[in-house]
């Protein structure tokens, strides 16, 4: 297994681009079975479960053709539909959690759609049940295989209607709201998501003449078509990755310029890293974080302690929980992290506190994190990364500490971020991946 080894405490200077959404990327790739037409899709990251999830299709008989490094085109007009039933596809859907996205598709343009139970991170329980009672809705059947941790579903005739969702699940909406674009009649989804990625990919299947209105909003309304057809569609940047470098910043106290950042799709983001303490300036589409020898967290107006809390956006993304964390270590001043989402999320706190970090991990969902204003150098340590955003949380205390650090496992890493030890080289980061 490969491992990077980090010689941390240098100041990084320079420019960074943020690679193409990898949450938006695993919604927009399975849409393209929704067609039999060419799909060009532009911006695609070059991570480990995107790739996976583009192999997986070239295995069910879509046509793949990678254009560029980030430009790939799919002609899905014939899907081998035997192949969802071999142990093949079994073996390679359970290891990706992605693999979830495709359902959607296959049963609105099939009637029939496969799925093992998929992986991925081991942040807490993320259940599928959203996905699966919006389908029922829409007229599908479903069993499960409990031997084989396999599911089938059957929807000969979808048939729109009007559902509330019993969370606000990105993946859940996302592939309820694909089922719908080709059932008969009105389809009206309350209680949905209304990240940025589900913007995009709601204006990608307009473009390919599905018909969704209510769009940014927690109520879409889908008036189902006959068929759909091919587009072209450019992927936002990651707004994780712009959270992470602005993180990486303020915790190693570097110059750090974020391009093409898409700053009206950031939503609460930067202001949540403002009021940390961090200095920003928006110049253009790009965001150029100062070098700050001290950056102080603010308190709430009585006086109390900040809290910082994920939740449904617009809410703070739990996908940067981790890195506000490990970036409060090195302010001034105390933050109660609230990560109310997963139950395992949090458990990496134990190797920042190894290293010399103040936390108190209060429960599974709450660390408080008294900040060290630098007084208190971060020493460097031999940890595992447990999940993605963990590990680049570890990588940028890695960064921010005395010494050489060791992280293992970095698969987990590399699923979520594009060559990102090649990309801090570029910013002089001394990292080195050992395979």
């Amino acid at each position: 297994m490969a491992y990077f080894k980090v010689k941390g405490g240098k100041q990084l200077k320079g420019e960074i681009v943020p690679q193409g959404a990898k949450n938006e990327a695993l919604q927009i790739i399975s849409a393209v079975l929704l067609t039999p037409e060419k799909v060009t899709i532009e911006n695609i990251p070059d991570i480990r479960d995107v790739i996976k999830l583009i192999e997986l299709l070239a295995d069910m008989g879509v046509k793949v053709e990678k254009i560029n490094n980030d430009t790939y085109t799919f002609e899905a007009k014939e899907v081998n539909q035997e192949f969802l039933l071999s142990e093949d596809f079994k073996k390679k859907g359970a290891g990706l959690r992605g693999s979830i996205m495709i359902v959607g598709p296959l049963l609105a343009r099939f009637g029939k759609g496969f799925i093992p139970e998929p992986g991925g991170d081991k942040i807490g329980r993320r259940h599928l049940d959203t996905h699966f009672r919006g389908f029922e809705a829409l007229g599908a059947k479903f069993e499960y295989n409990h031997d084989e941790k396999f599911y089938s579903v059957d929807a000969k005739n979808l048939k729109g209607t009007y559902m509330v969702l019993d969370e606000a699940s990105v993946t859940g909406t996302a592939n309820i709201l694909m089922a719908a674009t080709l059932a008969k009649g009105k389809t009206t989804i309350y209680n949905a998501a209304c990240e940025p990625y589900l913007q995009q990919l709601c204006k990608m299947l307009n473009s390919m003449g599905a018909k969704i209105t209510g769009v940014g909003s927690n109520m879409l309304t889908i008036e189902g078509v006959d068929s759909l057809g091919g587009c072209t569609h450019r992927m936002l940047p990651d707004m994780i990755e712009i959270g992470s470098f602005i993180g990486l910043a303020a915790t190693t106290n570097s110059e750090i310029t974020i391009k093409n950042c898409s700053i009206p799709d950031l939503g609460i983001i930067p202001k949540v890293f403002q009021r940390m303490g961090i200095q920003m300036e928006f110049r253009g589409d790009d965001i150029f974080i100062p070098s700050q020898d001290t950056y102080k967290i603010e308190s709430l107006i009585n006086g109390s302690m900040l809290t910082i809390r994920d939740g449904i956006w617009p809410a703070f993304t739990p996908d940067l929980i981790s890195i506000a964390l490990v970036t409060a270590t090195q302010a001034k001043g105390s933050v109660l992290i609230h990560q109310w989402m997963f139950e395992s999320r949090l458990f990496f706190v134990d190797n920042l506190i190894d290293m010399g970090a103040k936390i108190i991990l209060c429960d599974p969902h709450r660390a408080v994190v008294i900040g060290s204003n630098r007084e208190q150098k971060l020493r460097g340590i031999t940890m595992s990364s447990p999940d993605i955003r963990a590990g680049v949380s570890m990588l940028i205390a890695a960064l921010a500490a005395e010494g050489t650090s060791t992280i293992n496992n970095i698969v987990q890493i590399d699923r979520g971020y594009q060559h990102i030890d090649e990309r801090l080289r570029l910013l002089g980061a001394d990292i080195t991946r050992v395979e």
